[in-house]
C-alpha cells in the first residue's frame, strides 16, 4: 500500500503558522507539493496597526506601540505593551510562512482556532474538513517548572494542547479518511526532562498513541516523531547555551525539516524516531560528607501489573533483579546525571512474597560510602518488620558512574569484546549470530515446558544456541515491557526486566544439564557498561565456576548483534531444588 505524500494531499498542521512546525510545512512544500491548512490560535488580520508600519526592530516596535497606547489615552501597561508587539510579529511570521510555502510550490491558507476548543475548532475546520488526508499535530506549549511548583492550570495547558488537541482533531476529521497522521512528539517523553513532568507526560501519551493508531488503521501512515532540541523555535540563545554546556547537540533547522520530507517519501512502518539524545541535566557535584537516607515505600500487586508474569507456587513473587533495580533507581535519583556502573555483593536474603507476609511497609536504606566527580559508592539494605522484627530482604554494593564520563568509557574500545576476560565465551556467541545456526531448542518451548516459569514480561529467550557441560549461548530479545506494567519498578539506566532474561541462563543449564532448577543467592559483581534496549537481539553466554547439588555458579556475558560487551556479571549463585520443580509448574495466580 502507496502512503506516500504526494502533490493530491491536503494537510491540517496544527502549530503550523510559526516556527519549526511553519518550518517543517515550507520543506514539505518543497519536496512534495500539496495544500496546507495551517492552524494557531493567532488572529490572522487584514491589515497590522499604522504605528507598526515599515518598523521591523522589535525595540522600535515596542516604543511605537507605547506612543500609540499614550495617544489613545491609554496608560500603557508593560503586559499590554508586549502583547501588542507579540500580535504584530505573531502576524507577520504567519503571512510570511502562507507566502513560502507558495513560493515553494504548495497552497496554503491560515485558520484561527484554539485546538482544545473542540466546538470553535469544528467551525473553524468546516470548509476543509471533508479534503484534509493528512494532519501534522506539532501544537504544544511549555509551562517549566519543578513539580511541586506545577499547579493544575500548568499542567491542564500543556497536557490539553498535546493530547486533548489530537483528541478534538481526530474528533472533527476520521482517521478513516486520513493517510497520513505526524505527531510531533519531544525527547522529553522519551528519555523524562527535569521541570517538564507535563510535557514529558503528555508527548509519551502521544508515543504510546501513535503505536496503537498504527496497528489500528494499517492503511494511514502514523509516526510520532520525539524530536531533540531544534535550533530555533523554543530554544532561545540562553537554552542553546546550556545545551552546549551540557554537550546536548541541537537539530539544525536544515537537517530536521529534511529528516521529516525523507520519512513521509516513503512507506515506513516506524510509529516511533527518536531524533536526538537523553536531555540530561548537569551531574550534581558531590558534596564532602559522606550521608545515609532512609526511604520508605509500599508495594501492592496491583500497583505491579508485571508481577503476575513472575509467580512462583501460585505467589506472585518479586524479581531479584527489581530489587536490584530499586536500589539503583533510588542513588541514581540522589545525583542526578549520575548512572549505574556496578552492583557488588548483592545477595538475596529473604524475597518478598504477595501473599500473607507481605509487608506493610518496606524501607530501603542507603549509606554513603564514598564520592567524588567521577564515581559514587552506597551500601544498600532493604528491609522490613514482622511480629515487631526486623525482616532483611536485600543488600548490595551500589557504584554510580558520572554520566559523561560513562559515555566516554561505553564508547572506547576497552569494551569491545577481544579485550574482556569473557574473550572465548563472547567470541562463541559472535559466531553463533552470524552463522544463524538453526534452533535447537526454542524459549518457547523453555516456557511451556517450566523450565523457565516467567509470563510474557519476562519472555526473553529465544533460543539456545550451544550448551555443554561448561555452560551455553543463548540468543535473546524481549518485546519492551510497557510503562504501566513496569508499575513501581521502571526500567532507568538499568533494565531489569531485560536482565532476569539473562540470568534465566542459570536456570536452563540447570535443568538441561542436573534436571533440577533453583532460585537466586548472590551475585559477587555485575557490571554494566552500556544501557540496553527492548527489542534489542542480544547474546548471552554463561560460563560454569562451579556445579554442587546444592548451588550453582556461574557467569554471565551479554553482548550485541556487533560483538560490543554490553554487560557482565561475575559470580552468579542459585541454590538448587528438586522441590522447586513443583513449585515452578504453579506459574499462575492463586493456584
Amino acid at each position: 500500500m502507496d502512503m506516500t505524500l504526494d502533490g493530491t494531499d491536503v494537510f491540517l498542521v496544527t502549530g503550523g503558522g510559526r516556527g519549526i512546525t511553519a518550518q517543517c510545512a515550507i520543506r514539505l512544500a518543497e519536496r512534495h507539493g500539496g495544500m496546507y491548512v495551517l492552524l494557531g490560535r493567532s488572529a490572522l488580520d487584514a491589515a497590522e496597526p499604522t504605528w507598526a508600519a515599515g518598523c521591523d526592530n522589535e525595540a522600535a516596535l515596542k516604543s511605537r506601540a507605547i506612543a500609540a497606547l499614550r495617544a489613545a489615552e491609554t496608560r500603557p501597561k508593560p503586559a499590554e505593551v508586549q502583547r501588542a508587539v507579540a500580535r504584530v510579529l505573531a502576524q507577520r511570521e504567519i503571512a510570511g510562512t502562507l507566502r513560502a510555502i507558495e513560493s515553494a510550490g504548495g497552497a496554503a491558507t491560515y485558520l484561527s482556532a484554539d485546538v482544545t476548543d473542540a466546538a470553535a475548532l469544528r467551525a473553524a475546520l468546516a470548509p476543509v474538513r471533508d479534503r484534509v488526508t493528512g494532519i501534522l499535530h506539532g501544537a504544544g506549549v511549555l509551562a517549566d517548572k519543578r513539580i511541586e511548583q506545577k499547579s493544575a492550570a500548568d499542567f491542564d495547558r500543556v497536557y490539553g494542547t498535546k493530547v486533548r488537541g489530537l483528541q478534538a482533531l481526530l474528533a472533527c476529521i476520521p482517521l478513516e479518511q486520513l493517510r497520513h497522521l505526524v505527531l510531533f512528539s519531544s525527547v522529553a517523553g522519551f528519555y523524562g526532562n527535569a521541570g517538564q513532568a507535563d510535557y514529558a507526560l503528555a508527548n509519551e501519551v502521544l508515543n504510546k498513541l501513535a503505536h496503537r493508531l498504527q496497528r489500528e488503521y494499517p492503511a494511514c501512515h502514523v509516526v510520532a516523531v520525539d524530536w531533540g532540541p531544534w535550533d530555533g523555535g523554543m530554544v532561545t540563545p540562553e537554552l542553546k547555551r546550556l545545551f552546549a554546556a551540557r554537550d546536548i547537540a541541537v537539530i539544525p533547522v536544515d537537517v530536521g525539516t529534511d529528516l521529516l520530507a525523507n520519512e513521509l517519501a516513503q512507506n515506513s512502518r516506524a510509529a516511533q524516531l527518536v531524533v536526538g539524545g537523553a536531555l540530561l541535566p548537569p551531574a550534581r557535584e558531590p558534596s564532602g560528607d559522606l550521608r545515609n537516607y532512609r526511604l520508605h515505600r509500599t508495594l501492592t500487586l496491583d500497583a505491579n501489573p508485571f508481577l503476575r508474569d513472575h509467580v512462583i507456587g501460585g505467589k506472585a513473587v518479586l524479581p531479584t533483579v527489581c530489587a536490584a533495580g530499586w536500589m539503583v533507581n533510588a542513588c541514581e535519583a540522589m545525583y542526578p546525571g549520575y548512572v549505574m556502573a556496578r552492583v557488588d555483593d548483592y545477595r538475596a536474603l529473604k524475597g518478598i512474597v504477595f501473599d500473607e507476609t507481605l509487608a506493610d511497609g518496606y524501607l530501603l536504606e542507603l549509606r554513603e560510602l564514598s564520592k567524588s566527580s567521577e564515581e559514587l559508592r552506597f551500601d544498600a539494605l532493604i528491609s522490613s518488620e514482622f511480629n515487631g522484627r526486623p525482616r532483611y530482604h536485600y543488600k548490595a554494593q551500589i557504584t554510580l558512574r558520572c554520566e559523561q564520563a560513562d559515555r566516554r568509557i561505553s564508547g572506547s574500545a576497552d569494551r569491545r569484546i577481544g579485550e574482556s576476560q569473557t574473550t572465548n565465551n563472547a567470541l562463541r556467541i559472535t559466531d553463533y549470530g552470524l552463522r544463524n545456526t538453526q534452533c535447537t531448542l526454542t524459549g518457547e518451548a523453555l516456557y511451556n515446558d517450566r523450565t523457565l516459569f516467567h509470563g510474557p514480561s519476562f519472555r526473553g529467550v529465544e533460543e539456545v544456541l550451544e550448551i555443554s557441560e561448561q555452560g551455553l549461548t543463548l540468543r535473546c530479545c524481549l518485546p519492551e515491557v510497557p510503562p504501566e506494567v513496569q508499575g513501581q519498578f521502571p526500567v532507568q539506566s538499568f533494565n531489569p526486566y531485560l536482565t532476569d532474561v539473562q540470568l534465566q541462563s542459570l536456570l536452563i543449564w540447570a535443568k538441561r544439564t542436573r534436571g533440577v532448577v533453583g532460585l537466586p543467592l548472590r551475585i559477587q559483581r555485575a557490571e554494566q557498561f552500556r544501557q540496553m534496549r527492548f527489542d534489542e537481539p542480544l547474546y548471552v553466554t554463561l560460563t560454569v565456576q562451579s556445579i554442587s547439588d546444592h548451588s550453582l555458579v556461574a557467569d554471565v556475558a551479554v553482548c550485541d548483534e556487533a560483538g560490543a560487551l554490553c554487560s557482565q556479571v561475575i559470580g552468579a549463585e542459585i541454590t538448587l531444588s528438586e522441590r522447586l520443580l513443583g513449585l515452578f509448574e504453579q506459574n499462575q495466580l492463586g493456584r
